[in-house]
């Protein structure tokens, strides 16, 4: 197919496709969704090679948020039965991180509910990463705070955060329908105040709400234009009791070609599969490894995530390998830029780090989780075979609120 190979040409160039050619990724039809994941496969082994790196989420803060996120189970007037609780201890937090490291993760990604940070909460959350990086030498640590004030970046950076997430979610045009309680720009704002700041940019999306082609295009270039380090992809869980709890618009395959169009656009960058894998990938999760070099272990910030150990398991039987806290994450040229994972150990800029991002329901980046590979049951929907879906068929057995993990005494899932 011409257009492959264009775009695979334009890829190991680092150039950027037009418009036409990323749509038309899109447009291509699931007979051909092989070919698509071979050709962006590609692109991502002449960068990454056959590296996945391990993210893992803490949800400091959970619940209570003040913003109407449509896609979000912590928004406000949410009647999901999610987990609430306030700010995590640093001591309390620094136990679920170590659980994550422990399963193979090199980044941790603290992640709190609600508009934005009180300076009060900048020193709360410096606490907590002093407390992460006394424990853990070389760990990688992003923060997810929503927006960001003047001078909390510069601020987060000195208390030794390495990343900040801080997600576009969809495309500037149609950012109203989802959020009305803060702007497209607001988040713009808190990507650029980010960079300013020196700490490693992660900003992503979230597909399946509904949203057409030419938005999935516009969000993925404007992302291309802010160059952030890392782009997680979520596809959204529609959780029962938030307004987009019965948008089940996606199918594996097209998770495939959105996930392929993000890496010819940003050949280069740290691609994170994030929340929602496991509910619209499903059994084809292996394939996406082959378009992504990052995902997130265990539970996210609100819904429970496949079984870590069941993670590390895909990544070895695919033929990956998990990336080591010695490896540097991005290509040479871009870590000698000192974009994130750019020298042995760690990091951001000068000094170790990170990079977050998912979704399911805050400003953040996926849903929260902890645990030492294995160490916690399987959800009840994966314990219990159910009867196989018709194709389309909404996969809501898929969906299960975490109960384990940050904020319970239950041991966590990584």
């Amino acid at each position: 197919m011409d257009l492959l190979n264009t775009l695979v040409d334009k890829g190991l160039r680092r150039e950027l496709p037009t418009r036409e050619e990323a749509l038309a990724v899109l447009a291509t039809s699931d007979d051909d969704v092989l070919d698509v994941v071979a050709a962006a496969g590609r692109v991502r082994r002449q960068w990454f090679g056959r590296r996945v790196k391990l993210n893992y989420l803490v949800n400091l803060k959970s619940g209570l948020c003040p913003e109407d996120c449509s896609y979000c189970s912590q928004r406000l007037g949410s009647t999901a039965g999610i987990l609430k609780y306030t700010w995590l201890k640093p001591e309390e937090a620094s136990q679920a991180a170590a659980a994550g490291l422990a399963g193979g993760a090199k980044r941790v990604c603290l992640v709190a509910s609600g508009r934005g940070p009180t300076d009060r909460d900048v020193d709360r959350v410096a606490g907590t990463i002093k407390a992460i990086k006394d424990q853990n030498e070389g760990v990688e640590v992003c923060a997810c705070l929503g927006l960001l004030s003047d001078g909390q970046a510069e601020r987060l950076r000195e208390a030794g955060a390495d990343a900040y997430n801080h997600n576009l979610n969809t495309s500037e045009s149609t950012y109203g329908e989802i959020t009305t309680t803060h702007t497209y720009a607001d988040r713009v704002d808190t990507v650029q105040k980010a960079h300013a700041a020196g700490l490693s940019a992660c900003s992503g999306l979230i597909a399946g709400m509904g949203e057409s082609d030419e938005d999935l295009v516009d969000v993925v270039f404007s992302l291309r234009e802010l160059d952030p380090d890392s782009v997680p992809v979520n596809f959204l869980i529609p959780v029962e009791g938030t307004p987009l709890a019965k948008e089940w618009n996606l199918t594996p395959q097209r998770c495939l070609r959105i996930l392929a169009m993000v890496r010819f656009v940003c050949p280069d960058v740290e691609v994170r599969i994030a929340g929602g894998r496991e509910v619209h990938l499903r059994s084809m999760q292996p394939l996406a490894l082959h378009l992504a070099n990052s995902i997130f272990l265990g539970d996210y910030l609100t819904t429970e995530g496949q079984a870590g150990k069941a993670d590390l398991e895909m990544i070895a039987d695919a033929g990956f390998e998990v990336e080591g806290a010695g490896q540097v994450t991005l290509p040479e040229h871009r870590a000698a830029a000192g974009g994130c994972g750019s020298h042995e150990g760690g990091g951001c800029g000068s000094h170790s780090g990170g990079g977050c991002g998912s979704h399911d329901d805050a400003g953040c980046g996926s849903q929260a989780g902890g645990g030492v590979c294995g160490s916690a049951p399987a959800s009840a929907a994966a314990a219990e075979p159910t009867p196989a879906a018709a194709v389309g068929e909404a996969r809501t057995d898929l969906v299960a609120v975490r109960r384990r993990g940050a904020g319970t005494d239950l041991a966590p899932n990584a």
